[in-house]
């Protein structure tokens, strides 16, 4: 059974509603900072679905919110975390609005898809606030209000990036990616990692792409719920049993690379790539490829900053790295950062691809690109759109599945 975003959140609703709970105001939202703030400074409300130290999405998005209180004088930021029917079954996006629009908040950032149809209709009865969800597309589509735009990094060359980096490190040609729910966002991730991946190991390594195994298995959530989702903790375990040597993490916490380093303490020659977060490495240095990372700092400064001056356009936009500062998250809204594991040949390599992937030498979406059913998504000669691209419906030809 595949856990969908809907499915998972339709259980969690309805074990609360039988074990009667109700649904008040949501709980006080912390400061994150700043209380000394100026009081005609601008409040920002960042609402996040997990904990803000999960050392994964959710800390990201924290963090980009401790960056632009450094950056914008007089600015305060809101927090309220962990939003989930499983942590806090009392809340929601409405109630915790509510609380911050009553604090002075005139920009709302909720970070999950999870959030984006509440966030629609709560901004439509909000006009006075600014609202952005990350990582939704309903400006694009033009079911959003005028008051509600969207942002995302463009993860997918990173992906691509770490893709490469596990299929140059790989001793069992068998790559094992740990996926949270099905959606758009994650489908085509996943495909791109496996796109780098299949790449290097032919171009570098000599090997036959077809021989690459690259599987994923889908836990059913962001994170782990137990009795809802699958455990991560076991699904990575699974993995380095059935021949996997090199994990990849597409979920918001840190069980892919804590099974490595605890496995690996044991002499077993097994590696991983975490996700999301610059520091995502720190759970097992020794052991770590690199980390593909979002930096939200850059584009929620901005955005704060033309909401502040009152010049904010509603936008849809997929932020694209900047080339020249990859590591740097104070320049790039996406980046890569070596882990200490990547050495020798294989980071040589690395290098020498994402400098391809820079100048646009490197095209991972050129056709044939095909389905997992054969099917011809993108047809010989030509390259995938971003309509294509942001929109992929399921995984490529020569991956594997499971959940």
């Amino acid at each position: 059974m595949i856990f969908h975003k809907k499915v998972v959140f339709a259980v969690l609703l309805s074990l609360t509603l039988v074990l009667g709970a109700c649904a008040p105001a949501a709980s006080q939202p912390d400061a994150a900072a700043g209380e000394d703030a100026a009081a005609e400074g601008l409040t920002i409300g960042l609402i996040l679905v997990g904990p803000r130290n999960d050392h994964g999405w959710s800390q990201a998005h924290y963090e980009g919110g401790l960056f632009v209180e450094e950056h914008l004088p007089g600015s305060q930021v809101i927090v309220f975390e962990s939003l989930n029917p499983a942590d806090k079954p009392e809340a929601t996006v409405a109630s915790v609005v509510a609380d911050m629009v009553e604090q002075g908040a005139k920009l709302i950032i909720t970070t999950s898809d999870e959030f984006e149809e509440d966030t629609t209709t709560v901004a439509a009865s909000h006009p006075e606030v600014v609202f952005i969800n990350v990582s939704g597309d309903d400006a694009r589509t033009g079911e959003a209000p005028a008051n509600l735009g969207n942002v995302m990094g463009r993860m997918e060359d990173m992906k691509a990036i770490a893709g490469c980096a596990a299929a140059l490190n790989t001793q069992t040609g068998h790559i094992g990616y740990v996926g949270p729910l099905i959606n758009h966002e994650t489908i085509r991730l996943t495909a791109s990692a496996y796109l780098g991946a299949r790449h290097c190991y032919e171009t570098y390594r000599g090997e036959d792409p077809a021989a690459l195994k690259f599987d994923v298995t889908w836990i059913g959530f962001w994170f782990n719920i137990p009795g809802v989702t699958l455990d991560p903790t076991e699904v990575a375990n699974n993995f380095f049993d059935t021949g996997v040597d090199v994990i990849m993490s597409g979920i918001d916490t840190t069980e892919a690379i804590d099974v490595t380093a605890q496995r690996a303490a044991a002499d077993e020659a097994i590696l991983a790539v975490p996700y999301d977060y610059l520091n995502a490495c720190d759970s097992a240095p020794a052991f770590c490829l690199g980390v593909p990372f979002f930096s939200w700092g850059p584009a929620y400064l901005a955005l704060a900053e033309s909401v502040a001056a009152g010049a904010w356009e509603q936008s849809w936009d997929w932020n694209a790295a900047n080339w020249d500062a990859l590591t740097d998250p104070g320049q790039t809204d996406v980046g890569w950062l070596d882990g200490p594991a990547l050495q020798g040949q294989a980071a040589s390599d690395l290098h020498d691809f994402i400098a391809k992937l820079a100048a646009g030498e490197v095209d991972l979406w050129a056709g044939p690109v095909n389905l997992r059913d054969g099917t011809v998504y993108v047809a010989a000669g030509q390259s995938a759109t971003d309509e294509q691209i942001w929109y992929l419906p399921a995984l490529l030809q020569g991956m594997g599945e499971s959940q």
